[in-house]
Parts: C-alpha cells; sequence; structure tokens
C-alpha cells in the first residue's frame, strides 16, 4: 500500500505575454528582427507542474483544452472544448453523434457528479430486434446508431458547471476542422483499416478517402463540413440536433444510409424517427462509490457496469491477504460473471450489494491458489452472507470474447481551483458505423451493437424501447481524505474495466509510480475461458500464471488510458500512454509555481 497523499491545488491562470520588437536607430548595417516564433509544443506522455493539467490520446485535444483553462475557463470547459476537437482529429472514436459518461469532482461543493450522455435505442426497437443478424453486417448499418447524446451532454455540463457558452467551447474544433492537422499513423491506419467499409457510402468516400485512398502519413486533413457543422450547432444549439433540421438529416441518413452505386453490402436501415431526438435526454446520476485501503473511489453507475464492475473487483482484492496478478485476474472473472447476471439499463439493479463487503467477502473466498473453472457462476448479492457457500456447478461453456480494439476515447482535466473531469466519449467500434451524414463532416455510432443479441430470456442488457445499452466505460475519481487524489480511465470495449482495475492495483497494489502503472503490460480476464494479454505481459508473468492454471492468449494492445495524480504540495502529474494508439499527450499549465 502506498502512502496516501491529499491534492492541494494551485490557485491562478498563467496570463499569455506578447514581446515587441524595435527597429534600433543605428545608420549601418541595418539589422533585421525577426518576431519570436512559437515553440512548438512536442507530443509526450508524462508532464508535472501547477495550475492545471490534461491528458488526451491527441495533442491538439490536449493543447484545446489547455487554451481554455488559460483563458480562465474551468476543466469542464476545457472538457468540452477537448471533446469537440476530438471529433476533429480522433473522428472515429469521438464526436457528435455519439456518446459518453463524465465523472465530476466539484471542489467549490467537495462532491462527486455524474453525467450520462450514452445514446438510448429508439421507440421502435424491441427485445428481438437484432436476433438473426450477424454481428458484422449490424456492425455496418443504420440499424446500430443510437440516439446521440453528446451534445446534449455538453450543454448539460456546461450549464451546470462551465463558465462558457457551448458557442466558445466549439471554437478550438473549429479553427482544426478548417486550418487542418496532421495525418499521423494512427489516423492512416485506422482509416486503412475500415477502408471496405467507407468505400460503401459516398459521403464517407468522398471524407476520408480523397482520391480513393486513406490520407498519407504527413498530410493535411481539413474537414470544412464539420466547421460548419459547429459552428451552426454553437449558433442554434442542440436543439438543432434534437428536433431541428440536423436531426432530421441524421434520421435521414439511418434511415436510408448513402450507399455506393454498385456496392454489394447489405446495409440495414435503421429504427430512429426524430421524436426519439426530440425525447433525448442526458442524465445527472449518482455515482457508484466504494472505500478502497481508506480511500474513496467514484464511478459510473448503470447504465454503464464500470463503476459497478471495477468496485466490485477492488472489494474483493481488499479481502485478500495478498494481491497480485493471480489475484488481479480473479477477482475480475468474478466481476464480470455478476456484470453479465445483473448490471443493465433496467430497474433494480443490485448496486449497494454488489459493492457491499459482505458480497465482496462471499466472493473473494471463491479465489485459491490455482484458477477457477470456467466460467465461473454469478453470485448471490441477496444481503444475507456467511460462511464460504459451496461451489456452484460450472456454468455452461460461453462463447468465446472476441479482442476489443481500441475505440473510445478518454481524458481527464483539471484546473487551478481543483475541479477535475474524467471523460469517456466514443461512437463505438473504430469508424462507428461507418456513415457520414452527407454535407455535415460527421460519422454516425454504431451503439446499440453492445445490446446483447439474443435470443437470451432474462439478460438484463437486451434491447428495448428508449433502452440505453450497457457500457464498460469506467471514468473513474478517487478521493483522499475528501480530496482529488487520482482521475483515469480508458477506451477498449469491456477491457476497459480491466484496464482501469489493472492500473489502481500496479499503483496502490504493487507500489508502481502512475506513469509504470500506465505502461506496464496489460491481461484481461473478463470470465472468458483464456485471459487476453500484451505480449509483455506474457514474458513476465506467463509461466507462473500458466503454471497456477490460467490460459492466456495474445492481444496486441488493450486500452489506451489517461490519468492525473495530485501529487504533494499541489504538484499535478498528468500521464498518458507512452507507445498504445500511437501515444497520448499531457500537459500542464506551468511546469513551475
Amino acid at each position: 500500500m502506498i502512502t496516501r497523499r491529499l491534492a492541494v491545488t494551485v490557485a491562478g491562470i498563467l496570463a499569455g505575454s506578447s514581446v515587441l520588437f524595435v527597429q534600433p536607430a543605428v545608420a549601418s548595417p541595418p539589422v533585421e528582427k525577426k518576431p519570436a516564433e512559437k515553440k512548438p509544443v512536442e507530443k509526450r506522455p508524462v508532464a508535472e507542474g501547477y495550475g492545471g493539467a490534461v491528458a488526451t490520446v491527441d495533442l491538439d485535444a490536449s493543447e484545446a483544452a489547455l487554451g481554455i483553462l488559460r483563458k480562465g475557463g474551468n476543466a469542464m470547459d476545457a472538457a468540452v472544448a477537448a471533446a469537440a476537437t476530438l471529433g476533429v482529429t480522433e473522428p472515429y472514436s469521438a464526436g457528435l453523434a455519439g456518446g459518453g459518461f463524465i465523472v465530476y469532482y466539484d471542489a467549490r461543493q467537495k462532491k462527486v457528479h455524474t453525467i450520462d450522455g450514452r445514446e438510448t435505442a429508439p421507440r421502435a426497437m424491441t427485445a428481438t430486434s437484432l436476433e438473426g443478424i450477424p454481428f458484422d453486417d449490424a456492425v455496418t448499418s443504420g440499424l446500430s446508431a443510437g440516439v446521440p447524446g453528446s451534445v446534449a451532454q455538453w450543454e448539460l455540463a456546461l450549464r451546470r458547471f462551465g463558465t462558457i457558452s457551448l458557442k466558445e467551447a466549439l471554437k478550438p474544433a473549429i479553427k482544426i476542422a478548417s486550418k487542418g492537422f496532421t495525418v499521423d499513423q494512427t489516423f492512416y491506419d485506422q482509416t486503412a483499416a475500415n477502408a471496405d467499409r467507407f468505400k460503401d457510402f459516398t459521403s464517407t468516400a468522398k471524407l476520408y478517402l480523397p482520391g480513393g485512398a486513406p490520407p498519407p502519413v504527413g498530410s493535411t486533413f481539413r474537414n470544412p463540413e464539420l466547421a460548419e457543422t459547429y459552428r451552426t450547432l454553437g449558433k442554434e444549439g442542440g436543439g438543432w440536433l434534437y428536433g431541428g433540421r440536423l436531426g432530421s438529416e441524421v434520421v435521414a441518413t439511418v434511415k436510408k444510409p448513402p450507399v455506393t452505386p454498385g456496392s454489394t453490402r447489405n446495409v440495414r436501415p435503421g429504427l430512429m424517427e426524430l421524436s426519439d431526438l426530440k425525447a433525448y435526454r442526458a442524465i445527472e446520476r449518482p455515482p457508484t462509490k466504494i472505500t478502497y485501503k481508506g480511500m474513496d473511489v467514484y464511478g459510473m453507475a448503470p447504465p454503464s457496469s464500470g463503476g459497478s464492475t471495477v468496485g466490485e473487483a477492488l472489494k474483493i482484492l481488499e479481502v485478500l491477504p495478498k494481491v497480485g496478478m493471480h489475484e488481479y485476474l480473479e477477482a475480475s472473472r468474478l466481476s464480470f460473471a455478476d456484470r453479465g447476471k445483473y448490471v443493465g439499463d433496467i430497474p433494480g439493479v443490485p448496486l449497494q450489494e454488489l459493492l457491499s463487503d459482505g458480497f465482496a467477502k462471499e466472493r473473494a473466498c471463491l479465489i485459491g491458489e490455482r484458477a477457477m473453472p470456467h466460467p465461473a457462476p454469478a453470485g448471490d448479492p441477496d444481503g444475507a452472507y456467511g460462511p464460504c457457500p459451496a461451489a456452484s456447478p460450472v456454468q455452461e461453456t460461453q462463447a468465446p470474447v472476441p479482442a476489443e480494439g481500441p475505440e473510445t476515447t478518454h481524458m481527464v482535466v483539471t484546473d487551478s481551483w481543483g475541479n477535475v473531469v474524467a471523460y469517456n466519449i466514443t461512437i463505438e467500434s473504430t469508424g462507428g458505423n461507418g456513415i457520414v451524414v452527407p454535407g455535415r463532416g460527421f460519422l454516425l455510432n454504431n451503439e446499440l451493437t453492445d445490446f446483447t443479441f439474443g435470443p437470451a430470456p432474462g439478460d438484463p442488457n437486451l434491447p428495448a424501447p428508449g433502452k440505453r445499452p450497457r457500457s464498460s466505460m469506467a471514468p473513474t475519481i478517487v478521493l483522499d481524505g475528501g480530496r482529488p487524489l487520482l482521475a483515469l480511465g480508458s477506451p477498449g470495449g469491456s477491457t476497459i474495466i480491466t484496464t482501469v482495475l489493472q492500473i489502481l492495483v500496479n499503483r496502490w497494489d504493487l507500489g508502481m509510480s502512475l506513469p509504470d502503472a500506465l505502461a506496464a503490460p496489460r491481461a484481461t480476464q473478463r470470465n472468458t475461458a483464456q485471459t487476453q494479454a500484451e505480449q509483455g505481459f506474457i514474458d513476465r508473468y506467463g509461466p507462473e500464471l500458466t503454471s497456477r492454471g490460467h490460459s492466456l492468449v495474445l492481444n496486441p494492445e488493450i486500452g489506451a488510458a489517461t490519468a492525473v495524480e495530485f501529487l504533494p504540495q499541489g504538484r499535478l502529474q498528468a500521464v498518458a500512454e507512452p507507445t498504445r494508439r500511437g501515444g497520448g499527450s499531457a500537459l500542464v499549465m506551468s511546469e513551475r509555481r
């Protein structure tokens, strides 16, 4: 266990300065003075300093957030600006037609809040709407597009906790969309991986496959249509999407995707209506909360399973006499078994019991020296906990879980007042459903593929009218003594949960620094027969874990986390990935007091 640290923030925002060069009055020879050029900011994964910090996967987004902080905005203002910018530079992971979850620490109130901007199913969707449809067909379709939540979430976040308007928050993104950004290897690779899908839609091919191919690395990519969309959104407000003209265009695209003539792809139309957009609301929800080794860990409640599953696993680990990689995997296995049976956007999720000390003790006693038989059965969070229950019979074998990609993105922001934002935003698969709304410059989400396709009687995650699909997003804020200590999160589908959990285990139980905790090789156990793991994890832990009954299979890359830690004397440490997903960008307001 590491020493608990209290966060002390430094008030004040650095003011920018300008230098005026005056031509000296000399006869000869004339000396030409050139204005000092702004030193370019380098993309780096770790930054330490004072007065505010940000970490995202993208330098442009991090600079957008920092620019808002420098102008006097707070952490929520900066987070919305960064999210909109990621819709330009990371358009295959984020955008105004997506959704997400925000966990926010309000320094003035000394309270943690959350905002649910998860997409919803159209009211015409039923429990059987996805049955019998091949998953790959659903991914690239109008049928998979959920009612978007990001814009409503941005407006609610700024209204409740921000200091600037949506119009002001969109300005950095508009500038980058207009002037362009430099295509890096990650953007190129993600475009190339989606090229077969993108070419099947006229609007998508026009934007992302100019000349029929992905934009080359090093070229400048501009999206003037998205810039104009953002300008109008700033002027008209969210009503332009939720019932206005933009909403009508989204619905038309969902119901009749712009399929390229001659394409043989079977593109199913969607069920969304303008009335679904009019009915959408972002929602403030109470956060999940558990105490782990004296620290308070806050997360996202259902329809996210992030807060409950990370929280339950931590409570299980706290019971155990020692914590290593074997224990981490087994606690994750058990919490995923409970997630699958109990958690979804339904009434009556037994959240309090899933996160209780009694249930954790009952589950922890199932962890021995060897890996549990697959699959681990769900527990019974009924409030009546006694001695260890008898081992339940092993359930039928589940279908294998596919490797999770890097879709979704996460950011952390803190300001000089001590406010903290942990924000997951997504359009689901990398590239969403592959369909750009014609003339608007943004991709639609395919979030409804997060529902269970069925038939699966009793599954809490079957689709239903207006229901929000269960999510694995796990933006997390940790308080120590009532003050911020750590904020973190990651993309990666259901591996988000294990990534966040493993970083916390690395930091608190294995004593790693935060940069080392993020950089360390990862594994993910989600109650599956095999544990997916990066090669470095297999090299380091494979022999021991294999001898204890674990079966490891390679997953080349798991997660792409961002985090910020509050160090003593008000110092901040912002951390992003050093290599995963091309490496992230961490920035601070000032490296010195």
